[in-house]
C-alpha cells in the first residue's frame, strides 16, 4: 500500500536499535525505550502560509531524522509499524 501524507506531515519508519545491555543484563523488549531515530518514507507537499503560498518541506524521503520520545501517531500499514508526524516535530536530520 502506498501512502502520501498531507500538507506538512511525514511518514517515518523507526530505526530499530540493537539489543540493549545494561551492566551485563539484557533488557527485554517490553522494557526497552522506543528508538527516537527514523527513516522518512514519504513527505507531504508542505503547509500553506498566510498568503496562500505553499512552503516547501525541509525533510525529504530517505532522510534519517531525530524526533521526540512522544512525537507522532503510530499507525500500521501492511503489518508494518510507522509514525506519521508533522514536520515541526522533527528535531534534526542526521547527516552521514
Amino acid at each position: 500500500m502506498k501512502v502520501k501524507p498531507l500538507h506538512d506531515r511525514i511518514l517515518v519508519k523507526r530505526i530499530e536499535e540493537g539489543e540493549q545491555v545494561v551492566g551485563g543484563i539484557i533488557i527485554p523488549d517490553t522494557a526497552k525505550e522506543k528508538p527516537q531515530q527514523g527513516k522518512v518514507v514519504a513527505v507531504g507537499a508542505g503547509k500553506i502560509d498566510d498568503k496562500g503560498k505553499r512552503v516547501a518541506m525541509d525533510v525529504k524521503a530517505d532522510d534519517t531524522i531525530l524526533f521526540g520520545k512522544y512525537s507522532g501517531q503510530e499507525i500500521k500499514l501492511d503489518g508494518e509499524e510507522f509514525l506519521i508526524m508533522r514536520e515541526d516535530e522533527v528535531l534534526g536530520i542526521i547527516e552521514s
